[in-house]
């Protein structure tokens, strides 16, 4: 066995060139199946931690409000405090399109909307500046509003400066009563349209800006991941019970978008991964015929040593043993140029794309799978030679 291995290392290190290219097939196939999973598994982690950073546990209500069925503010509010053992918190929601105006400052891109006290923790942000949005504010409609960092920052220099500053949306002024802590870590990507460029005021207020008499949208949470199969479940008995069908209402976990989209990833990654592996197929053809060819240069040598004794399975393992080296030596080669591709390229994409175990672990068992399958043939071939025949040859 050992002096098959060393018999297969020189005959490869003695034709460096075509060694090399019919590992090439098999160095490109495992690069590329490490890459495109690798690549493809960041992705998927930076989708589930984008998704995580909306809140997991979040479900949406939205119904369509007609004048024979509708629901107000305070049956949501009193459906919710029915079940204070199922939700964590609530909030309804209401977009506002509106011009943010500071003196002769104007932010065009700046998201405004209007929620209750809760929806603070909901997003898991916290006050830097000044207060909260209070439930009295929603009760009698105050002119107040919670801004972001980057608001605070180009209207008034500092978050601390901006408390108890107006801001005008729409040409109505509204009393700065807090400044959310800045969520954007990275400088550059401070800038218009960014996490802490928005401006949220009472929910109250902002039905009446928009001219909603209704409420449409809200936000419900649960204690825990594990509960919102039956939070869900409760929230639609409760709107099934108010509009009497289930065409005028949807009600959206993000666990189950989380877990769709998961799948969907998956499904992709074994694709992406499969197409890759044809390249390793075709590897196989490659090396089966250069050690078909490798068999035809060396008949005569095969021939000496069965006329010295050298039994079949001897002359065998040798001819195994080269291709599978072959396909080993291409896969580690192909390990090393995939796994520093796929970070690279993870850098180049803004994610994070290490090589994976799987895929690792994957494709160099397939490669050395290949070289002993495909070896077979051609080493069977120069086993089974006649060795006068095997002589004779030129």
């Amino acid at each position: 066995m050992l002096e098959s291995f060393k018999m297969a290392l020189r005959s490869i290190w003695g034709n460096k060139m075509r060694s090399f290219l019919t590992m090439l097939g098999i160095i490109i196939g495992v690069a590329s199946v490490i890459i495109l999973v690798s690549i493809v598994n960041g992705y998927m982690s930076y989708t589930v931690d984008s998704f995580s950073s909306m809140g997991v546990n979040q479900i949406t209500v939205n119904f369509m409000s007609l004048p024979s069925r509708t629901i107000d503010v305070d049956e949501f509010y009193e459906f919710y405090e029915e079940n204070t053992d199922l939700f964590a918190q609530m909030t309804p929601n209401v977009s506002v399109s509106a011009t943010v105006k500071h003196g002769s400052d104007t932010m065009d891109r700046t998201s405004v909307g209007g929620y209750g006290e809760e929806y603070i923790d909901i997003k898991g942000y916290e006050v830097e500046y000044g207060r909260n949005l209070l439930y009295s504010d929603m009760v009698s409609r105050q002119k107040v509003a919670l801004i972001g960092a980057y608001v605070a920052s180009e209207l008034y220099g500092s978050s601390e400066n901006a408390v108890g500053e107006e801001i005008k949306l729409n040409g109505e002024n509204f009393t700065i009563v807090g400044v959310v802590e800045r969520q954007t870590e990275d400088l550059s990507d401070f800038e218009d349209g960014c996490t802490d460029d928005f401006v949220w005021i009472p929910y109250s207020r902002a039905a009446k800006m928009s001219r909603n008499a209704t409420i449409s949208n809200y936000t419900f949470t649960s204690y825990d991941i594990d509960d919102t199969d039956a939070c869900t479940a409760a929230l639609e008995d409760f709107l099934y019970e108010k509009m009497k069908s289930d065409d005028f209402y949807t009600v959206t976990a993000m666990s189950s978008l989380m877990d769709s989209l998961n799948e969907m990833i998956g499904m992709m990654s074994v694709m992406l991964g499969g197409i890759a592996g044809i390249s390793l197929l075709v590897a196989g053809v490659g090396v089966m015929n250069i050690m078909l060819v490798s068999v035809t240069e060396r008949t005569r040598e095969i021939g000496i040593r069965k006329a010295l004794g050298a039994k079949k399975r001897v002359i065998m393992e040798q001819f195994v043993i080269e291709a599978a080296m072959t396909s080993t030596i291409g896969g580690l080669i192909g390990i090393v140029i995939g796994g520093m591709a796929s970070t690279g390229i993870g850098k180049l994409m803004g994610i994070d794309a290490p090589p994976t175990a799987m895929a690792v672990l994957v494709s160099f068992s397939v490669s050395v799978g290949i070289g002993l399958i495909f070896g077979y043939m051609p080493a069977s071939r120069a086993a089974n030679l006649n060795p006068i025949d095997a002589l004779r040859s030129e």
